[in-house]
């Protein structure tokens, strides 16, 4: 095993032992690690080599540079995305936010957030058994906690049932779509999500502060009501390195 390890590249083994010292705690979260100077003289290497041992921490997401300053260990607490509780009716139902079954009381923010009719996506249209040319109401969001841009969140709802209501508002009010979807009979029963993840595109790239190789996760979630009629999809991107997610559920 020790003569496969060395023949790896420089960057790597350099990138392992500095991995290695963050899991130990000899480097603590908000810590400055190494910069490249040091990890020169230390190791015998060029520049390029330390560049590249820590663009691997800061592309896995365990470390991220302040421009000035160096590189460091990220301090960010993951967020515990509670995928059952969270979509509980208790929330929206009582005017809470969903993200409050997430986030306890952290301070959340939507910095961004534009509402627009459009034609939708093809796949969009067939998951909300639309025809082609149905227009739906589009929200986009991007949501900041702790001051660091964490998801950013795109919403379909056919226009037909949403037209008028605050739904089609920048401010939703409390409880969000879901407490609007039911003052208007179109209460949500049942939610499917479905999980992956990918490198982020240049635009998730610049939405959430993230360096091109730290992947995000996708979560593309559809809306039911208790009769099955679809209402919404919600397509999400989430940086991973900012996420645990949970499911706590019973054996039936």
């Amino acid at each position: 095993m020790a003569a496969t390890d060395d023949r790896r590249p420089k960057y790597q083994r350099i990138a392992d032992s500095l991995r290695e010292a963050i899991r130990s705690g000899e480097y603590g979260p908000g810590d400055r690690l190494p910069g490249e100077n040091e990890l020169m003289a230390e190791y015998g290497v060029a520049r390029m080599t330390a560049r590249q041992a820590l663009g691997v921490l800061r592309d896995e997401g365990i470390a991220e540079a302040r421009k000035g300053a160096g590189v460091f260990v990220r301090s960010f607490r993951p967020i515990r995305r509670r995928g059952i509780q969270r979509l509980a009716p208790e929330l929206w139902g009582n005017g809470r936010s969903i993200w409050s079954a997430d986030i306890e009381s952290r301070a959340l923010e939507v910095d961004q957030v534009a509402v627009s009719e459009e034609t939708a996506p093809a796949y969009v249209s067939a998951a909300l058994d639309l025809t082609a040319d149905e227009l739906v109401c589009v929200r986009r969001r991007r949501f900041v906690l702790d001051d660091k841009p964490v998801q950013v969140a795109t919403s379909y709802l056919p226009l037909s049932l949403v037209a008028g209501s605050a739904i089609t508002q920048a401010d939703t009010g409390p409880g969000g779509t879901y407490a609007r979807l039911a003052e208007l009979g179109l209460e949500p029963a049942h939610f499917r999500e479905e999980i992956r993840s990918r490198m982020p595109s240049p635009d998730e790239v610049a939405q959430l502060g993230i360096s091109p190789g730290t992947p995000v996760i996708l979560i593309r979630r559809t809306t039911f009501t208790e009769q099955g009629r679809p209402v919404e999809v919600n397509e999400m991107a989430l940086d991973a390195g900012s996420y645990v997610l949970e499911y706590d559920f019973g054996a039936s």
